[in-house]
């Protein structure tokens, strides 16, 4: 049932919180569009996700990501602290419950970077959610970006090679498709409003239950 709220006499649809998820193969820029989303004071909870891999140069604990241990990793799954979780390229990646919950509670959009194996799980537990699959004009622009992060040896950059090609192919499963673009990273971010906005709109929202 629809809940309405009067606005200057009319009946207006009362807007839910919504959960949006940003996926899309490594290399695709789901990282600097959440930083410019940050950047920008837009008005959504960027979850953090708690991970198993190392810090990088740049990185800050509990702002990029929460840099556990493996054992500490092994008690948050054993204690159900976790929405979802999995092994991407040797390490793992999760998604703490606790703060999903507490944000949407408060009345906030919720912003989830997860990846597209990670992207199907929340599918399955959170029917309603938002899921935008970030890629790139098509996939020679995908291998060269990952070709210029350097941050793997040449195993794990051919092991991202190969793990993108294949992600690609995951689009059709999700909501919205947004080409994160050469030079354009404003561009993307509107269009991810743009998405957001749109819902927000709808006649028969998403109501996101966890």
């Amino acid at each position: 049932m629809k809940q309405t709220i009067e606005d200057n006499g009319y009946k207006v649809i009362k807007q839910h919180p919504l959960a949006i998820v940003l996926s899309g193969p490594s290399g695709v820029g789901k990282d600097s569009v959440l930083n410019l989303m940050k950047e920008m004071g837009l008005p959504f909870h960027f979850v953090v996700t708690a991970t198993t891999r190392p810090i990088r140069p740049g990185e800050v604990n509990g702002k990029d990501y929460f840099f556990v241990s493996k054992d500490e990793f092994a008690r948050m799954i054993e204690n159900d602290e976790l929405l979802e979780y999995a092994i991407v390229y040797n390490d793992y990646k999760g998604i703490p419950k606790k703060q999903v919950r507490d944000a949407l509670a408060s009345g906030m959009d919720v912003v989830l970077r997860i990846d597209v194996q990670g992207a199907a799980t929340i599918r399955r537990l959170i029917p309603d959610a938002i899921l935008i699959f970030l890629t790139t004009e098509d996939e020679e622009s995908l291998i060269n970006r990952l070709n210029s992060r350097k941050t793997e040896s040449s195993e794990g950059l051919n092991l991202r090679k190969a793990s993108a090609r294949q992600e690609l192919k995951k689009a059709p499963e999700f909501d919205y498709v947004v080409v994160n673009r050469d030079d354009d990273l404003e561009g993307t971010v509107h269009v991810i409003r743009s998405i957001i906005t749109a819902e927000h709109h709808k006649v028969d929202q998403r109501k996101i239950t966890l």
